[in-house]
């Protein structure tokens, strides 16, 4: 997953058990962002479906992955001390967009990105589900569209 995302032009950043979180237009901007991101989310579906291919025969079923886009303000830098200082984003975004990827359970869905990243990215998303919700600790809502398929994202990401 770290290699479709800097093969997109993003910088893999934290790693949680199975989940990574992944940062996207630092040095571009948030449209160019916005759009490597989507770009990463393509390959990485399609790297995991090969990965689940070529493991056929031990597993029980293929292989899931839900991924949450989100784009905003965020304070990016160096956190931490010395050999554990590494380059991250903390802020109402990075929380939104991990509530986000939360809710590709519920929704069943291979991506769950908001209406604001999909616009920045000049993604046409008026063809997947429409949701308004209000995200835990934040008091406005979000409106997001849910994608079960990356392969029916228009084919220029």
């Amino acid at each position: 997953m770290s290699r479709a995302i800097e093969k997109a032009g993003g910088i893999p950043n934290q790693f949680t058990g199975d989940g990574i979180m992944a940062l996207f237009g630092v040095e571009t901007g948030p449209a160019k962002g916005c759009r490597d991101a989507i770009a990463a989310a393509k390959s990485m579906v399609r790297e995991l479906a090969a990965l689940s291919l070529a493991l056929a025969d031990e597993l029980a079923e293929p292989l899931l992955m839900g991924i949450g886009l989100h784009a905003g303000p965020a304070i990016v830098g160096r956190m931490g001390h010395g050999v554990a200082m590494y380059l991250t984003a903390v802020g109402d975004t990075v929380n939104v967009a991990s509530r986000l990827q939360d809710l590709t359970k519920q929704y069943q869905c291979q991506l769950v990105i908001s209406e604001a990243t999909a616009q920045r990215a000049d993604l046409d998303v008026t063809g997947f589900s429409r949701y308004e919700l209000t995200v835990r600790n934040r008091s406005e809502p979000v409106a997001i569209r849910t994608i079960d398929d990356l392969d029916k994202l228009a084919r220029q990401f």
